[in-house]
């Protein structure tokens, strides 16, 4: 009953500042989901600059982009049923944080996803980090949404959530407006890589 009440409470309340902090932090959290799910099609290509500039073009094998493309997703689809799950069990604001910091440590965890001598390495690590990201990203999704419908009003619902999903769009931008800075600095503070060997006739 006293549940009930609760909800009939915040369906009638006016919309108050503590609406556009749920907004903010809902959607920050859908802003890096996005963020992270498609910054990689861009990392891949610097990659193939580093690892595969002996072959023609320095391009990164399209297995290797779709394997790291997927192994993201394929944590997320998980992430999505695992999160929920636990979020009607144990409560959604205490696993909407849990699946923050496994993203947050995830994220962390990509940058360092180096080795010095095999590029197997180098991409194995960042195809077993990127799927704890992608379970961290697939927790976030059901609950920012969740957490944001409970706590609009009735009236403003449907604008509050679309104010949260439309900060993906902005996850996007972001990532393409930083590899493009971030490729930029570094095409001009490296050389390019040597050509590739003559082929034999």
């Amino acid at each position: 009953m006293a549940r009930l009440k609760v909800l009939s409470a915040l369906d009638s309340a006016r919309t108050q500042v503590y609406h556009f902090k749920a907004i903010i932090i809902a959607g920050m959290g859908l802003f890096t989901d996005a963020y992270d799910l498609f910054l990689i099609t861009l990392i891949v290509k610097m990659l193939g600059r580093i690892y595969y500039w002996q072959q023609r073009r320095s391009v990164t094998p399209p297995l290797v982009v779709s394997a790291m493309v997927a192994v993201a997703l394929l944590g997320t689809a998980i992430g999505q049923l695992l999160f929920g799950r636990l979020g009607d069990r144990i409560g959604r604001r205490r696993v909407y944080g849990l699946a923050l910091m496994l993203m947050v440590l995830s994220s962390f965890a990509c940058g360092f996803s180096i080795c010095t001598t095999r590029r197997t390495c180098v991409f194995l690590t960042l195809a077993f980090f990127r799927f704890f990201l992608g379970l961290g990203i697939g927790g976030d999704y059901p609950l920012s949404a969740t957490i944001m419908s409970e706590f609009a009003n009735k009236r403003t619902r449907g604008a509050f959530i679309a104010a949260v999903f439309s900060m993906q769009g902005f996850g996007i931008l972001a990532s393409s407006i930083v590899t493009m800075v971030v490729c930029s600095i570094f095409q001009r503070a490296r050389p390019p890589p040597p050509p590739p060997p003559p082929s034999m006739p």
